[in-house]
């Protein structure tokens, strides 16, 4: 085939697209991309209102019910006079003789050629009552937005007759547990019917299903396994009557299909286009059809026979006829099969020969129960050539070793699933050029490496001109690992939306007062933000003024603990977490405390940090909890912030026979001050009266310990996976010179930390090290000793607790959802009406106070 000459630039052919999904707007993006001649006219037809978005990522939609953050970049094709984008238009007819599309509005369209590109449906098998109102499928943005309205109809329901809302879905494979997830965010009981014996019977063995079954039902999802759906039928009380294979019978208040897809090639049958036996639109290696001017891409196209279900072979087959439509000679080359995901926050990988199907094949596998990780890869007889592999728990190693896969492994393949780990410094220096390390767009090691070495310095000019890491972003440790072994000096750039680091994103909100989000971005970023930004810059909002994480715009920006104010815990409820300066606690509050954890039958932990934990409340127990609490003068301790969390403290002076100074009046009055300050990373102290180190002040980001003479003061020690000690600042200090210095200290931090970097980590990077950072803040070697001890005091003036204002804001209140059946168990002395909670003599219940999470 041969493209036509066009030495006017005036399109001389026109190409008809059925379908806007993810794989149809990469057709055109190849395209338009390569078309420097301006040969071809393009006319998309989407029976979808929405422009291509992320359907990989659609479990995202759940809490946001943003469609605008799924949208696919370009989907729009704004300025380009070529692409004709038509939206909610649906091809009802193709004529093959006339090279016509006629369309459901009544349009007829002629065409050169023609790209079939309508994806696949949702399979739902034939039980009786699988047509029932409350039944759904889990496939569009559409789907999502009527199983949400159903979900909280079922929720209101559920907690007026003091019962537990419940949604069931049929199918345990990927989108089964996606489902599953949704529903659970949308507050219902998940339960999880798959008929083969194990979760995710196509990516995982038997190990590894064990271990993700037990993962994901200590998540709170009801898992059923070996047991088909026999019958559904509707109860009186308008819920689903589910009866399995196996005898089980489960009333649910919706159920959701997710049992497969079928290839949506009903306009390509009626057009007399062959199709597979197992359906899809039949095609040679180049995705042409039986009628050559007909082509098919994605989930409906049967490549000599086989569909492929994954977005990667998609993006191939689109650029193969891109290829073909400019006069090339592209063929299909078939298709890497590996996955890699996340679900309800577990890892599960398979790539290669998972199975063990290849003769010979040896099996090497590592299961650590109590870390609930499954490990296993596939060699062949020879113990030296990786075949394939499964990882469930955690698939941090996933990219390294899918790009071993059929090559031979230095070293022993034991290890590759040894406790230790494997050794990825070693391995990836080790991969081929040929090896493919972004398998969504076929990107090579490579053609990697090759776009470093012309200037592509940071990960944004490796996506720009290689497309790696453009589609799950799965690949992105190992390219930017790539790059730092290539030599490259990393961009400090926050992320691909904003150029500039957290710190000078700090200087540029405290120079210009700009107070969104949106209006930051607009002036000095590109886009509409990520995962990356957005709490970033929530952070540094609140860490420059004293305006409430929940108010206008900036809730938006919260991650999920801020969101509600508490920490979320593995089964989905939250803990309860309320300051306690210095450990002290009186004996009314110990008692409330006591009443609250047995009134909503939470269990009770004293923390490492002298603090009560209260675990296992709901979303909409949370505003009662803390009426109650608050009404007894107790504040937030904020553990689920990146703050001030704790002043841990011994007993010091006032009791202590050891004691040479007030530890215990120090740390209440270092919590007072510091309680609220937002942070990158949380923050920790620590004050012992004397040497003895009763309160492990050299383990904390703060630490105070008392000397005859006054105060020690140790800062950047902290836990976690990387301890380290606390090391000396300065010593004997006076009280009003410690806060000073702790002011310097704490706001130079904030101003200049990355992202979710600890303090310890800080200091190491922090040029100069201990003694520049000692110069700062006892010497004022920068000049700047006075704006920081400022801002310290605008903190201070502006304290406000978070809860309370909570509760005093009909408006933040509602975002509270109620889950599911609170009204027995609710506080029996608190009610909820449009002014915010009130006390009640009588027992009230709970209305069902709702916002989209």
């Amino acid at each position: 085939m041969s493209t036509p000459e066009n030495p006017t630039g005036t399109p001389t052919r026109t190409v008809v697209v059925i379908g806007h999904g993810m794989v149809g707007h990469r057709f055109v993006e190849a395209l338009r991309s390569r078309d420097t001649g301006s040969t071809w006219k393009v006319t998309v037809l989407s029976a979808e209102a929405d422009a291509a978005y992320d359907r990989v990522g659609l479990s995202s939609y759940v809490g946001t019910w943003d469609r605008n953050a799924l949208a696919l970049s370009g989907n729009s094709y704004a300025g380009d006079d070529l692409v004709d984008l038509r939206l909610g238009v649906r091809a009802e007819h193709v004529d093959r003789d006339t090279r016509t599309v006629t369309t459901d509005d009544g349009d007829v369209i002629a065409y050169d050629d023609l790209v079939i590109a309508t994806g696949s449906h949702p399979f739902v098998p034939p039980v009786p009552g699988h047509d029932s109102a409350g039944c759904f499928v889990y496939r569009t943005l559409d789907d999502l937005d009527a199983i949400r309205l159903a979900a909280e109809s079922a929720i209101e329901r559920a907690a007026a007759e003091g019962r537990e809302a419940n949604g069931l879905v049929v199918g345990g494979g990927l989108l089964g547990l996606e489902a599953a997830n949704a529903l659970r965010l949308l507050g219902l009981t998940p339960h999880v019917v798959e008929f083969a014996p194990r979760l995710m019977p196509l990516q995982v063995d038997v190990g590894g299903g064990a271990v993700l079954e037990r993962l994901i039902g200590g998540l709170g999802v009801n898992v059923h396994t070996g047991a088909g759906t026999s019958s559904i039928a509707t109860q009186d009380d308008g819920r689903l009557a589910v009866e399995l294979s196996d005898g089980t019978a489960l009333l649910t208040d919706l159920v959701v299909f997710s049992a497969g897809v079928r290839p949506s090639d009903a306009v390509a049958r009626a057009a007399g286009l062959d199709v597979g036996e197992r359906g899809g639109v039949l095609t040679d290696i180049a995705c042409r059809t039986s009628d050559e001017n007909v082509w098919a891409v994605g989930e409906v196209a049967a490549v000599e026979g086989r569909c492929y279900g994954l977005v990667a072979p998609g993006y191939t087959m689109a650029e193969v006829v891109a290829d073909r439509l400019l006069g090339g000679d592209a063929t299909f080359p078939g298709a890497d099969l590996s996955t890699k995901l996340k679900l309800l926050g577990v890892d599960v990988a398979s790539f290669g020969d998972a199975m063990a199907t290849t003769p010979g094949a040896l099996e090497i596998v590592h299961t650590d129960a109590t870390k609930g990780t499954y490990a296993k890869v596939v060699v062949s007889d020879d113990a030296r050539t990786l075949l394939g592999g499964i990882l469930v728990g955690d698939a941090s190693a996933y990219t390294t070793l899918k790009a071993y896969v059929g090559r031979e492994v230095p070293g022993d393949p034991g290890t590759l699933v040894s406790p230790a780990g494997i050794d990825d410094s070693a391995l990836g220096s080790a991969l081929p050029d040929d090896a493919v390390i972004c398998s969504c767009n076929n990107v090579t090691k490579g053609s990697i490496c090759g776009a470093i070495a012309e200037g592509a310095c940071d990960l944004a000019a490796i996506k720009g001109c290689t497309t790696a890491g453009t589609t799950c972003g799965g690949c992105l440790p190992t390219v930017k690992k790539l790059l730092v072994d290539s030599g490259v000096e990393l961009s400090k750039a926050l992320c691909e939306h904003f150029e500039q680091s957290r710190a000078e994103l700090f200087e540029i909100v405290v120079s210009t007062g700009i107070r969104t989000f949106s209006g930051l971005v607009a002036r000095y970023g590109t886009g509409t933000g990520c995962e990356i930004c957005k709490p970033t810059v929530a952070s540094i909002l609140a860490s420059t003024s004293s305006d409430h994480v929940l108010d206008g715009e900036q809730a938006a920006l919260q991650d999920s603990n801020d969101h509600f104010l508490a920490n979320i815990q593995k089964n989905g409820t939250y803990s309860v977490v309320p300051r306690m300066p210095g450990g002290e606690v009186t004996a009314e509050q110990l008692i409330v405390i006591g009443q609250v954890a047995r009134d909503f039958g939470l269990y009770v932990k004293v923390t490492g940090g002298q603090r009560i934990d209260l675990f296992g409340a709901r979303v909409e127990q949370l505003p009662a909890i803390w009426q109650r609490l608050v009404d007894v003068g107790m504040e937030s301790g904020q553990a689920y912030g990146k703050s001030l969390r704790t002043v841990k403290s011994c007993v010091g002076s006032s009791w202590c026979r050891y004691g040479v100074q007030d530890s215990v009046a120090m740390a209440v009055d270092l919590e007072h001050r510091y309680r609220g300050l937002r942070s990158p990373h949380k923050i920790k102290f620590g004050v012992s009266g004397c040497a003895r180190e009763c309160a492990e002040a050299r383990g904390k980001d703060v630490g105070v310990i008392a000397t005859d003479k006054g105060w020690n003061l140790y800062v950047c020690g902290n836990g976690g996976q990387t301890p380290a000690h606390a090391r000396l600042l300065v010593s004997d200090l006076d009280d009003e010179t410690l806060v000073r210095y702790i002011d310097r200290f704490l706001m130079f931090y904030v101003r200049t930390a990355d992202r979710l970097q600890r303090t310890a980590p800080w200091l190491d990077a922090l040029e100069g090290g201990l003694e520049h950072l000692r110069a700062v803040v006892c010497e004022d070697s920068l000049g700047i000793a006075a704006d920081l001890e400022a801002a310290m005091d605008r903190h201070v003036a502006g304290y406000q607790d978070e809860w309370k204002a909570v509760l005093d804001d009909p408006e933040k209140l509602s975002r509270f959802v109620s889950f599911v059946n609170a009204p027995e168990e609710a506080d029996p002395t608190v009610a909820f009406d449009e002014s915010g909670p009130r006390k009640v003599p009588v027992l009230l219940g709970l209305p069902t106070i709702r916002e989209n999470v």
